[in-house]
């Protein structure tokens, strides 16, 4: 007879089973659910709110983030998020804000500015209100860049290009190892650091920064030109021959169907344009979609296993674009719990709905295959024991 235990635990391997190579999720899905958590934090300025959406964000990386070298990116995304809010900071205080205020902190000795510089200060007075205003603008700013890190460690850069069309293939493949440059980076200067400390050598200050710094570029030299290498092995670049016609009506197309998307998208922003915003949206995005079709046939590539958008993809993707959809939609409505006011400076307050709409965006970590447990590394015996065990 079976505990209580082991049929919860039954329960949650059926809700979410071990990801293996058949059920892996897409990496399209993460990027999708990120940037719908992105998109519900560009809409607010309420630190409370956007303190959930990173909250949402952590956990879930937390819960389904693997052991790859990309996921330890997120700990270096969360302290770039922590630099721009006190960058900001210190530009509301030596720069002045836009905000007028009637409680002074501190006034500052000002510069004087020639003539042609009006409206431009250096020092001053600093007042509360403008610190608050820009307090909410550097955390808004950090929850996106949190919530690209929290892509950048759940998604596979290797996976997401290979999902790529083929006509993007080759400007994903830039894109990749751009994206895959940051995580590399850290993870090398994490490993040289450790083998300095190991070897009694100083790892901090400027000093261990230029004796670290060199390593880090070599690595990174040698790890481009042997990817260089491998593509140059595998035939990439290789083109299929197109006719004349083919390639013309693709160039017409992505064009045609980019200036499409331009006017639609004016069109939805602007009151004048309503009636025809839409339509002529969904004309580009046809177009644009049949140029990349038709784009694709230069590319002479082939797909292994290629990665299956399955249920479990629709469910984190819907879950983003749950969030991003109900915050405009809060956004819309006018819900001033949304951009708390600085004049008069008030306590920002959470409002339940908005509250609960980004808790959907918790869904991944309930249903996203769960990554399998890191490998502990063989430790290696010490000298002193093979020589005990030697004959």
């Amino acid at each position: 007879m079976t505990s209580p235990r082991e049929v919860r635990a039954a329960r949650r391997r059926r809700l979410a089973p071990e990801a293996g190579r058949s059920n892996a999720l897409h990496p399209g899905a993460w990027w999708l659910w990120a940037l719908g958590l992105a998109t519900a934090a560009s809409r607010t300025t309420n630190p409370l709110l956007i303190g959930l959406l990173i909250g949402v964000a952590g956990y879930v990386v937390a819960a389904r983030r693997t052991s790859a070298p990309w996921a330890r990116a997120y700990g270096a995304f969360v302290k770039i998020a922590l630099l721009v809010i006190g960058i900001r900071l210190v530009f509301a205080v030596f720069l002045g804000s836009p905000i007028p205020g009637t409680h002074l902190i501190v006034t500052l000795p000002e510069v004087p500015l020639p003539d042609w510089a009006q409206g431009v200060r250096i020092g001053g007075r600093v007042t509360a209100e403008g610190v608050v205003f820009a307090l909410y603008d550097g955390v808004r700013l950090a929850g996106l860049l949190i919530c690209v890190g929290a892509a950048n460690a759940l998604a596979s850069p290797a996976r997401l290009l290979k999902s790529l069309p083929g006509a993007l293939y080759e400007a994903g493949v830039a894109v990749v190892v751009a994206m895959t440059f940051a995580p590399n980076l850290i993870a090398d200067v994490q490993r040289l650091r450790a083998a300095r400390r190991l070897r009694g050598r100083p790892d901090r200050g400027v000093r261990g920064l230029l004796q670290v710094g060199l390593p880090v570029l070599e690595g990174a030299l040698e790890r481009s030109v042997a990817l260089a290498a491998a593509m140059d092995a595998r035939g990439f670049g290789r083109t299929a021959a197109v006719p004349a016609r083919v390639r013309r009506t693709t160039a017409a197309l992505t064009l045609g169907g980019l200036i499409g998307v331009c006017a639609g998208t004016y069109g939805l922003l602007t009151a004048d344009g309503g009636t025809y915003g839409l339509p002529v949206l969904g004309a580009g995005l046809a177009a644009a979609l049949g140029g990349l079709r038709l784009g694709g046939r230069r590319a002479v590539r082939t797909r292994y296993r290629p990665d299956v958008w399955g249920v479990r993809a629709w469910l984190v993707a819907g879950s983003g674009a749950a969030v991003a959809a109900l915050m405009i939609v809060a956004s819309s409505s006018g819900a001033s719990e949304l951009h708390p006011g600085v004049v008069p400076l008030v306590a920002p307050e959470l409002p339940l709905w908005p509250a609960a709409a980004i808790l959907i965006g918790l869904l991944p970590a309930f249903v996203a295959p769960v990554p399998p447990p890191a490998q502990a590394p063989v430790p290696r015996p010490s000298r002193a024991a093979a020589e005990e065990q030697s004959p």
